[in-house]
């Protein structure tokens, strides 16, 4: 069994790593401040913001001998990035942005352990059917689009019909590629294994 340490309070994140199997979960919300960083290219975004919780709480612990994974999602609309809706109209507006053709789901993530630091991101493109009132009104009455980059959860099942195609990992929609996780888990593993092996014959 492997410690892991979530830098995100996100109960989606948590249950698509526990979904991984071997591994023993801590959560410790980073709590960041995420402003300052909108002119960046959006993956370069994702991944800045996903890097900078992950070391926000190794910087909150002492002799930590466990990765600390960070991951941070966006949602990207004809160079528009677009965060949690503030309130039910500006999802409103968001709905009317994405509906009718494709956009990206880009989820950077960033696992850091002692000095090591490894940092990537996934791209899902998400196409919307064209607005409908019948299925967006009551999705908004819910709430549920408040806690969520781009004001949707592509797992929620008021949105099923909405849903024109996905290509891509879903699970980066829903909030972490459980792929590339377990890619940045193995490479950064094998690094410390490497260099530990070094020191020995120093």
């Amino acid at each position: 069994m492997q410690k892991i340490i979530l830098a995100s309070a996100s109960p989606r994140r948590f249950e698509l790593l526990n979904g991984l199997g071997n591994l023993i979960l801590e959560v410790i919300p980073s709590n960041i401040d995420e402003s300052g960083f909108e002119a960046l290219e959006p993956h370069v975004l994702a991944m800045t913001l996903a890097e900078k919780k992950a070391k926000a709480v190794q910087e909150k612990l002492e002799n930590n001998d466990f990765p600390i994974l960070g991951a941070d999602t966006i949602v990207v609309t004809d160079g528009e990035v677009l965060g949690k809706p503030k309130n039910e109209n500006e999802a409103r507006e968001f709905f009317k942005k994405l509906c009718g053709k494709s956009h990206n789901v880009i989820t950077g993530v960033s696992v850091v352990l002692k000095n090591n630091v490894e940092t990537d991101f996934e791209k899902t493109i998400v196409a919307f059917k064209s607005y409908d009132e019948t299925i967006i009104e009551p999705y908004l009455k819910s709430k549920k689009p408040f806690d969520k980059a781009g004001g949707y959860g592509i797992q929620d099942e008021e949105l099923k019909d909405l849903i024109e195609s996905i290509e891509g990992d879903i699970n980066n929609v829903i909030g972490l590629p459980t792929l590339l996780v377990e890619k940045i888990l193995k490479k950064i593993t094998l690094e410390i294994s490497r260099s530990n092996k070094r020191n020995e014959h120093d």
